[in-house]
């Protein structure tokens, strides 16, 4: 498997806090990649993804591990989940839909229990670049949406996530940066009630 070192340290931290055996949900699962470091920590893993293609290949590769095609945005688990992960895939999410999210992964874990999800970062100048592009392309872009030729990533400043993430009713345990050559900051939560 192919994935960056600081990404395998937070997502071991995170599991050694979930309960033994617990259920965990690997929102935007993508092909199973992070599966095996979960499945070597004794949890249970249950993937969604909105590419059929994806679950498709992950199926391949983990026949046993149940998977489902639906977004972040239709979740709706009710305290299913003992820890949620959403590892690169939030940029790929609008900001009218992020508290949508957050809030769907509140409700879908037990209270106490941990959400692990990263956020891509870019620099400043590249972010209002990206936004001024989109304004003169007569997009309805805000500060921190990339959208060029059919491709769509949204960089939000982590003070808006950190705020969406409280208002999601989260308690940050932790946060930390990725590496340079994949600049993502890794964020530990606890669901609050």
């Amino acid at each position: 498997m192919l994935y960056c070192e600081k990404h395998r340290m937070v997502l071991e931290r995170f599991l050694a806090l979930c309960p033994p055996q617990g259920r965990i949900l690997d929102a935007a699962c993508g092909t199973g990649k992070y599966w095996p470091i979960i499945l070597d920590a004794g949890r249970s893993v249950f993937g969604i993804d909105q590419s059929q293609q994806m679950l498709l290949n992950a199926r391949a590769k983990f026949p046993d591990v149940p998977t489902e095609k639906r977004g972040r945005q239709e979740l709706e688990a009710s305290q299913a989940f003992d820890g949620i992960i959403c590892m690169e895939a939030l940029e790929n999410v609008s900001p009218e839909d992020w508290p949508l999210v957050l809030s769907n992964f509140h409700r879908a874990l037990k209270p106490g229990d941990l959400l692990y999800l990263t956020v891509e970062i870019e620099s400043g100048a590249a972010i209002r670049a990206a936004f001024l592009a989109g304004q003169q392309q007569g997009l309805p872009v805000v500060e921190g949406e990339w959208a060029h030729e059919g491709w769509y990533h949204y960089y939000p400043a982590i003070e808006q996530v950190r705020a969406w993430t409280q208002e999601a009713l989260f308690a940050i345990l932790e946060e930390a940066e990725g590496s340079r050559s994949l600049p993502r900051r890794h964020i530990t939560a606890t669901a609050t009630t």
